[in-house]
């Protein structure tokens, strides 16, 4: 499995998917894509497909092909549809000409907004707001992130074949963002918001203590000694994942 593979991989399926809590969480893009209907498929050769669709003010990512997309969008290459997230390329349509202007001038608003949650600086962090939905994209992305790196990743498989059938949960304390990953015969699931009866807990103290973790800025060993990072349950099966998570830069940067 190439670099730029996995990169695609992650990008379609851990960075995209943070536009359904985009349009869910801001009311600035909210109130953009109140009216939108429209379907959009992404198709990489030999690589991933995944699709964005909004409808009565909601955005829904999944993977896959997506039921009579409204325009299809085609990437000769991973490589093609990592440059095209890095803003240094363009897909090819295939489908949804008429379309163009919305992918021209009002898709772009809403991915320039998520850009702006994705890339925080300290100023932007020191407002509780920004602050918040960086930690929710954050953590979002990772959960995600993971399942695709247990899966494609060398490093993650290995890591991921110690991991028992059964639920981590990743929460936020007080009251969340959570977020759980279901390991079950070969495949794992994402599933946002808390889990019933998780085998395996990661809970973060606060919103600060997940913010600096997220995004590379503290120590897991070091916040789990001062209690700022509390697991519980089955801890080798968190053990087993913090590898991974580690793993996230190296595609993601």
């Amino acid at each position: 499995m190439t670099h730029q593979l996995i990169k695609a991989h992650l990008n379609l399926h851990a960075v995209l998917q943070n536009l359904e809590d985009l349009v869910e969480h801001d009311p600035q893009t909210a109130a953009l894509a109140e009216d939108w209907r429209i379907s959009v498929q992404f198709t990489v050769k030999k690589g991933p497909r995944a699709f964005i669709s909004f409808a009565d003010g909601a955005c829904q990512v999944g993977p896959g092909k997506c039921r009579r997309p409204s325009v299809i969008l085609y990437f000769k290459s991973p490589e093609h549809l990592n440059r095209m997230m890095d803003g240094t390329a363009n897909p090819i349509p295939l489908k949804g000409m008429t379309r163009l202007p919305f992918l021209a001038k009002e898709f772009p608003r809403a991915t320039d907004r998520l850009e702006h949650f994705l890339k925080p600086t300290d100023e932007l962090l020191a407002d509780p707001d920004y602050l918040a939905l960086n930690t929710r994209f954050s953590l979002s992305t990772a959960v995600f992130a993971v399942r695709e790196l247990c899966l494609l990743d060398e490093v993650g498989q290995l890591n991921a074949a110690h991991i028992p059938k059964g639920t981590v949960l990743f929460k936020v304390l007080p009251d969340g963002p959570a977020m759980h990953l279901v390991f079950q015969r070969g495949d794992i699931e994402v599933v946002k918001g808390e889990a019933k009866q998780p085998s395996a807990v990661m809970l973060f103290k606060n919103q600060q203590v997940a913010n600096d973790l997220l995004n590379g800025k503290g120590d897991a060993f070091t916040a789990i000694a001062a209690e700022d990072v509390m697991i519980r349950g089955r801890i080798p099966m968190i053990e087993a994942i913090n590898p991974i998570l580690d793993r996230i830069p190296l595609y993601l940067s």
